[in-house]
């Protein structure tokens, strides 16, 4: 199995967030899940990278070109996929991932996380996406997203398309479960 994890690059966060990276990484490596993630070496991208190198783990790095040209890539991840932009390296990374788990982020990390969610809406990525919800930090976004269903912007069944997770070894449990959301979510798409 592949995941796809998205996740700050802020190394300005409390550091409960990247110790839970950092047991992540290691949990992944430790039951041979490989990772592709955005390529970051700081923050908590770096963080997670790091853990799963440091227990022998397999790791991408799928990163934009004016990324590497601003040295934000991380120097010890031999496999490092170069993007023409922003929009491509979403797309391999999706196309790589049979799961999605957004860890805390910024705009960029949200971003990803809906567009896992859209994409999971329309059938048009099959696996978990699964959102690990250290501090309690994505409890806003969890209120809104359930403020959409019960004003009818999503259906109720949506709510079956994520799964929070309060701790890294949550997010293994559920990776392990591989419970299918929906024969068919276009059936149910249009609102």
């Amino acid at each position: 199995m592949t995941v796809c994890v998205f996740a700050s690059s802020s190394s300005r966060i409390d550091s409960t967030y990247s110790d839970a990276a950092a047991l992540l990484g290691s949990l992944f490596a430790e039951n041979r899940i490989d990772v592709v993630y955005g390529g970051g070496g700081i923050g908590l991208m770096g963080v997670l990278a790091d853990s799963v190198l440091a227990g022998g783990g397999k790791i991408t790095g799928v990163i934009p070109s004016f990324m590497i040209d601003e040295g934000w890539d991380h120097a010890s991840v031999e496999e490092m996929i170069v993007t023409p932009d922003m929009g491509e390296r979403k797309k391999k990374m999706f196309s790589l991932a049979d799961a999605v788990v957004a860890l805390p982020g910024g705009v960029g990390t949200l971003e990803e996380l809906t567009e896992a969610i859209t994409l999971k809406q329309l059938g048009l990525f099959r696996g978990p996406v699964i959102i690990l919800n250290t501090l309690d930090f994505y409890n806003s976004l969890i209120d809104f997203l359930n403020h959409m269903i019960e004003g009818n912007f999503l259906r109720y069944e949506h709510r079956g398309m994520w799964e929070v997770a309060s701790t890294p070894e949550k997010v293994i449990e559920f990776l392990s479960d591989k419970k299918d959301w929906m024969p068919d979510p276009r059936k149910i798409a249009r609102i």
